[in-house]
């Protein structure tokens, strides 16, 4: 049933005048017996009582306005809800690699609290799982360590993250030989961590591929575990690092070549931001 239609027969019957009804929806007054005949004939019923200039409502028409108001009432209010765009309200669904959220997620947490109606929803991801979700609009916003090279995710620098080579606290200057003997505690930004680093501090470095590894875990708070009980090493952004709950376990060294790991933020390209979006945006640059 035409929409417009039920808003002009409503209108008519609150106005009761065809021309103040015309005046009001800025329409012909033919235009409105127009709207209300298309209704009778949609409906094969009368809903006017014409007496020349004046009318009254049949029993289908009394039937139809009593149903059409709310119709028009909930269409009226859906069309201002939808047209609202808060910047603190809504969900908002973040992605990251979990080096990431250590420090944004609390962040992001003391966010809504100050906001209630603003829902977090944290995910944590490797890049590639995270480009992903951008991609696919399964997440609305996402931070990933590597530019993004696919075309429906839009990527651009937002902070800068120190590496950091993490060894067992016994360890006082971690030659080359040192690392090759502890082997390599791996992680699923690992390779790529290793890669920077060490590329740019030892010139034996190859791949870390070459390194044995000792260990893996795709718990963010737990990779620097088995570094502690002197299984291994490993390379990490910093602030993984000052979140590990040992710290008196670990040896932490700032290499020669200090390498910093740059941190992307990604959306969809064709996706445009609502307000709440940019709040979450601005409260990780403020905070990276």
């Amino acid at each position: 049933m035409n929409t417009v239609w039920l808003h002009s027969f409503c209108t008519l019957v609150e106005v009761g005048h065809f021309t103040k009804t015309a005046e009001r929806l800025h329409m012909t007054q033919s235009g409105v017996s127009q709207h209300v005949r298309k209704l009778e004939q949609q409906l094969d019923v009368e809903l006017l009582v014409r007496k020349g200039k004046q009318f009254s409502l049949s029993d289908a028409g009394e039937r139809l306005y009593s149903e059409a108001r709310e119709i028009i009432a909930a269409l009226s209010d859906l069309e201002q809800r939808v047209g609202e765009d808060p910047p603190y309200e809504g969900e908002v669904r973040v992605m990251s690699p979990g080096s990431v959220g250590l420090k944004l997620y609390p962040q992001l947490l003391a966010l809504q609290r100050k906001h209630p109606k603003l829902v977090i929803d944290y995910r944590f991801a490797p890049n590639r799982d995270v480009e992903s979700a951008i991609a696919d609009a399964r997440a609305d916003i996402g931070f990933i360590t590597s530019k993004s090279r696919r075309v429906e995710v839009h990527s651009r620098p937002i902070a800068q993250e120190p590496l950091l080579l993490v060894t067992p606290a016994g360890i006082e200057n971690p030659s080359w030989n040192t690392l090759v003997s502890l082997g390599f505690i791996d992680h699923p930004d690992g390779s790529h961590h290793a890669d920077l680093l060490l590329s740019a501090n030892y010139p034996e470095f190859q791949h870390s591929n070459l390194l044995e590894k000792r260990g893996f875990s795709n718990q963010i708070s737990l990779i620097l575990e088995p570094v502690s009980m002197g299984l291994g090493f490993t390379v990490l952004p910093a602030h993984a690092v000052n979140a590990f709950s040992k710290p008196r376990r670990i040896k932490v060294h700032r290499l020669k070549k200090p390498v910093n790991e740059t941190l992307y933020l990604c959306v969809q390209r064709q996706k445009a931001l609502s307000k709440r979006f940019d709040t979450v945006i601005s409260e990780a640059e403020n905070n990276l």
